[in-house]
């Protein structure tokens, strides 16, 4: 297998990353990847971004063992990682606090951002509020209207939201015309992107603030068993979170790693955001990765229930992971996400965003199998307060406020 000692110093993963973007924001990218070098060795920095974890975002976040649905799938022992409980309501907020301390050390005026689920939007709100910086946050028209609950989030916290109206109006759309902007912006803005997507250094950048996740619940586990997980399982869209609970364990051979994508309504093009399941590689919003996209190398239309895994793209180390064979990935469908949503909301009376839902279903699915007494860590990537009215139009037909 090839070293997992990844990115290189081009910010390639294999053959997946790199930077491929206009010359007019490879200024941008050499002052990040140098401002980050230089932070990281920064015991100030590293101080700083560890007391506003713990003093303002809510960290460490409990690794809980989930007794009942353990119960109810048989033979496993489930734990979850709880970034649910963080301030803003989901992972997000670790990679936006780190970008925001770089921001300020670059001399920043400005952050810009992409968002679907609108969970990423809320947390550069908040950071920008925190550090009084001006905030856009770039978001398609089609999630603003799903995603109401978050878009009324960030205007309170001071950001402009930013409607984009073409293509799928996703956040594929949403990606694209942050950077468009920022390319004008690029000396006074920093693009706060939200996942392990993106030219180099973004996908090292935010996987290292993410992977305090991982960090966290190896310790954990540890203490409360004794030994590491047999499995873990989160969700991929662009796979912060997944990365985050992942790369911690990446050397531990033993440690099963299974990543769960988007399945849709079908697996027929436009219908999915299952990249690792049916992806070929291309290059996207400035890196090369696994897409979904047509034999004319035309990107294809998604959907999925989840606007957060909504995407055609995957970021550069999970597609690594893949064909190294050192994780694997797999998908479900909307409807199996939603009833993964209840069965956690019944058997642990917690109420999960749709994203980490997908997880769930698939582990009840993956269950069975399974060795008995296997012990699982699940990242439970955010809550579900946001998806609200789109469970209940699909389970009961109507709106929350008609159930």
């Amino acid at each position: 297998m090839t070293s997992l000692r990844v990115p290189n110093r081009q910010g390639h993963f294999g053959p997946f990353g790199g930077a491929f973007v206009p010359e007019t924001v490879m200024g941008a990218l050499t002052e990040l990847e140098r401002a980050y070098a230089t932070a990281r060795r920064d015991v100030r920095f590293r101080r700083e971004l560890d007391t506003l974890l713990r003093r303002y975002a809510g960290r460490p976040t409990p690794l809980y063992f989930a007794k009942r649905l353990s119960r109810a799938l048989g033979r496993v022992r489930v734990y979850l990682k709880r970034e649910d409980l963080l301030h803003t309501g989901a992972h997000k907020i670790n990679n936006s606090l780190g970008q925001a301390l770089l921001a300020v050390r670059m001399g920043k005026q400005r952050l810009i951002a992409e968002t679907g689920a609108g969970q990423h939007g809320v947390a550069t709100a908040t950071v920008a509020a925190l550090f009084g910086l001006a905030c856009e946050v770039f978001m398609g028209e089609e999630d603003m209207r799903r995603q109401a609950l978050n878009v009324v989030r960030m205007r309170l916290l001071g950001a402009r939201v930013t409607p984009v109206r073409s293509g799928t109006k996703t956040l594929k759309d949403a990606c694209s015309e942050a950077i468009r902007h920022w390319v004008t912006t690029v000396r006074t803005s920093h693009y706060c992107i939200g996942s392990v997507v993106g030219p180099h250094p973004y996908p090292l950048l935010v996987r290292e603030f993410q992977s305090v996740i991982g960090r966290e619940a190896r310790r954990q586990l540890l203490d409360t068993e004794g030994r590491l997980p047999d499995l873990l399982v989160a969700c991929v869209g662009g796979g912060s979170n997944a990365i985050g609970l992942f790369h911690p364990f990446a050397g531990d051979r033993r440690v099963e790693m299974i990543g769960v994508e988007a399945g849709g309504t079908s697996l027929r093009p436009g219908h999915h955001a299952a990249t690792l399941v049916a992806g070929r590689p291309g290059v996207l919003h400035g890196t090369r990765s696994l897409l979904l996209q047509d034999r004319w190398g035309q990107v294809l239309s998604t959907a999925s229930i989840a606007a957060g895994l909504d995407y055609p793209g995957v970021g550069p180390e999970h597609a690594y992971y893949q064909l190294t064979k050192r994780a694997r990935y797999a998908c479900v469908s909307d409807a199996q996400a939603v009833r993964g949503a209840q069965l956690l909301a019944r058997t642990e009376g917690i109420i999960p965003a749709l994203e980490p839902a997908h997880a769930i279903a698939y582990l009840e699915r993956l269950a069975p199998t399974l060795k008995r007494g296997a012990l699982i860590i699940l990242g439970l990537s955010g809550r579900g307060d946001k998806d609200v009215e789109t469970i209940a139009q699909r389970v009961y037909g109507t709106n929350s406020r008609h159930v």
